[in-house]
C-alpha cells in the first residue's frame, strides 16, 4: 500500500539556501527511483524558514530498509543538524481519496 510521509522543517536563519540544495539534490534522485510516486516541497507563506514536504512512495518497508540508505542521501541526513533549529516533524500518511481539478489548464 502506498505510503505519504509529511515531513515539516524549521530551518535556521541563514541556512536556507544550503537546505535547498541539499534537498533538491535528494528529490532530483529519488524521483528515478521505481518504488517512488511523488513530492511536493511547500513554503510557509508568512516564514521562510518553515517548509513542508510530502512524499509518497509505494511500500513503507522500502523506504525504511533501502530508500533511506541511499548514498544520495548521506550528506543531506549529515547536514540535518546543522541546518534545522530542531529535529524533523514526521508523520505517515495513506490516501483515501485523491482529486485533482476537472478544468483543462492551458
Amino acid at each position: 500500500m502506498p505510503v505519504t510521509y509529511v515531513i515539516r522543517f524549521d530551518i535556521l536563519p541563514g541556512e536556507r539556501d544550503r537546505f535547498l540544495t541539499l534537498l533538491n539534490g535528494v528529490l532530483d534522485a529519488m524521483r528515478h527511483e521505481p518504488m517512488f510516486h511523488n513530492a511536493m516541497l511547500h513554503a510557509d507563506p508568512d516564514n521562510e524558514h518553515h517548509m513542508m514536504l510530502y512524499e509518497t512512495w509505494e511500500d513503507h518497508v522500502d523506504v525504511l530498509e533501502i530508500q533511506l540508505k541511499r548514498p544520495y542521501r548521506e550528506a543531506w541526513h549529515a547536514a540535518l543538524p546543522e541546518l534545522l533549529a530542531k529535529p524533523r516533524d514526521i508523520s505517515i500518511w495513506h490516501a483515501i481519496r485523491s482529486n485533482h481539478s476537472a478544468q483543462p489548464r492551458s
